[in-house]
């Protein structure tokens, strides 16, 4: 899992981040390499190192919030998760783009996360933080979930992810 706080499981302990539950919901390892405050642009330095050296056969990319909240441009966020879906793909791995957006929260990155997974041919995690973000009971502060909203996000990736597990292991 290659991502920012989200990823890294901010507002909750390690145990209890996505990776973690969703590792204990497959039974296989999954190396958690997300990175609280990571954008795109610092994720592609790094990218060698923590995720294409260790040979994944599915990488769950989650980025995006924070570029928003930094107001960095959309179009720059797009061509950097672009460029991580390529390099992730070209080491023969298959690419888990999870969309940040939630309801009419960053709607466009919604739009254009689900034209980059089309293009790419990538599982699409939809909407990774609908009923998360609405919800206190969910939530840590007012962006991050807490350990019950991770499994909510652990189960939404599971469910998108599943299937295609199931036939790269046949």
């Amino acid at each position: 899992c290659f991502g920012d706080s989200l990823t890294f499981g901010y507002g909750a302990n390690a145990s209890e981040s996505f990776p973690s539950i969703l590792a204990n919901m497959l039974n296989l390892p999954i190396i958690n390499a997300g990175i609280d405050g990571d954008t795109p642009v610092e994720a592609l330095r790094r990218i060698d190192s923590d995720v294409l050296d260790r040979d994944p056969l599915l990488v769950i990319v989650e980025f995006g919030g924070n570029d928003f909240l930094r107001r960095i441009s959309l179009e720059e966020t797009l061509k950097n998760i672009e460029e991580i879906i390529k390099k992730i793909q070209s080491k023969g791995a298959m690419v888990a783009l999870a969309d940040v957006s939630a309801g009419p929260i960053m709607s466009g990155y919604g739009k254009e996360f689900k034209r980059l997974s089309k293009k790419y041919n990538t599982v699409l995690i939809p909407h990774l933080l609908s009923g998360i973000l609405a919800n206190p009971s969910l939530k840590s502060d007012s962006i991050h979930p807490n350990a019950e909203g991770y499994k909510f996000i652990a189960q939404k990736a599971y469910q998108a992810i599943l299937p295609y597990l199931r036939k790269s292991t046949k």
